[in-house]
């Protein structure tokens, strides 16, 4: 396992240089270094303020010495400073990672229980009443977009119950709940719907085999079937569910962190696009790679640990 770990990762250098050079390409070699530096400093800024800064920024170098300089600087974290905060890059990171692990991991987690659950139950009474309820149920879930959660339960939650804080966000131990309770909640309904729908398919079809007959002929209860021999071998398909979601517990959620305004790497980025501050975008997207490429790699491992079976070569 450890040999194909490592060739993966040989294999993933090629894709992040790939991916670093696209995002060098939209943003240097379309720009001119005037542009950016008008984007860095504002329309206001003299020339010679402009001249100053592609000159520091080595934006006046040939493109192909600018872009190894920029691979260089990606392939040892070296990120920078913020063109709109002077704060360093990797500082900004460290520091958004926590509030975003607060909520999109608690999020996930209880959403996967739930979303699992409420497959197996319906998998359970499959073809009742209350099968055909929670399926609209569910469709329903899927069928309203993210912001109208985000809205309503931030009003009734937060303005008109006031029982969680509207936004912000402080580290107060466990007063901490109180700022990541609402988001927490909102991160698990926004998946639930589409998740429980995916399981109980996954779970119907494994249902329909020949060993969950042949078990439920030795007088094996549905109970135990359902959650010894159904969810087990659904493993492989939810493995490669859950773990895909990695990169977006990693880079946190952007609507959830803006709404609430939420200092975690979601509203980062979010604020990164809307004063374009380059750096932030760049690095953002190479950290979203990683994380991409590394829950791909996991996702492999997990099927070996999930299913003895299968050998990783």
């Amino acid at each position: 396992m450890l040999s194909y770990i490592i060739r993966r990762l040989l294999y993933a250098v090629p894709i992040l240089l790939g991916v670093i050079v696209i995002t060098f390409v939209l943003f240097r070699m379309v720009q001119s270094p005037e542009a950016i530096a008008t984007i860095k400093l504002g329309p206001k800024a003299s020339r010679l303020a402009k001249d100053e800064f592609i000159k520091s920024e080595g934006l006046d170098r040939p493109m192909p010495e600018q872009l190894v300089k920029h691979i260089k600087r990606l392939a040892t974290f070296n990120f920078g400073t913020s063109w709109k905060t002077g704060r360093s890059l990797s500082d900004t990171f460290l520091t958004g990672a926590g509030p975003s692990l607060l909520i999109t991991l608690p999020g996930f987690l209880a959403g996967l229980v739930a979303s699992v659950g409420l497959a197996l139950y319906q998998v359970f009474v499959r073809n009742s009443l209350l099968d055909r309820s929670l399926t609209f149920f569910a469709v329903a879930l899927m069928s309203i977009p993210a912001v109208v959660y985000i809205i309503f339960l931030q009003a009734v939650g937060a303005l008109a119950l006031k029982y969680f804080p509207a936004a912000g966000f402080n580290y107060e131990g466990f007063g901490t709940f109180r700022f990541i309770a609402l988001p927490i909640l909102i991160f698990l309904v926004l998946n639930l719907g589409y998740d429980a729908r995916l399981y109980r398919a996954i779970f119907l079809e494994e249902i329909q085999q020949d060993y969950v007959r042949t078990a439920l002929a030795k007088g094996v209860g549905n109970v135990r079937v359902l959650g010894t021999h159904v969810l087990k071998n659904g493993m492989i398909s939810l493995i490669t569910l859950t773990v895909a979601e990695l990169p977006k517990l990693i880079m946190g959620s952007l609507l959830i962190e803006n709404f609430f305004s939420i200092p975690g790497l979601g509203n980062v980025l979010v604020l990164a696009i809307q004063t374009s501050d380059l750096p932030v975008i760049l690095a953002s997207v190479y950290l979203g790679s990683l994380a991409y490429i590394f829950s791909l790699i996991l996702t492999d491992v997990a099927y070996a640990l999930a299913d003895p079976r299968i050998r990783l070569s």
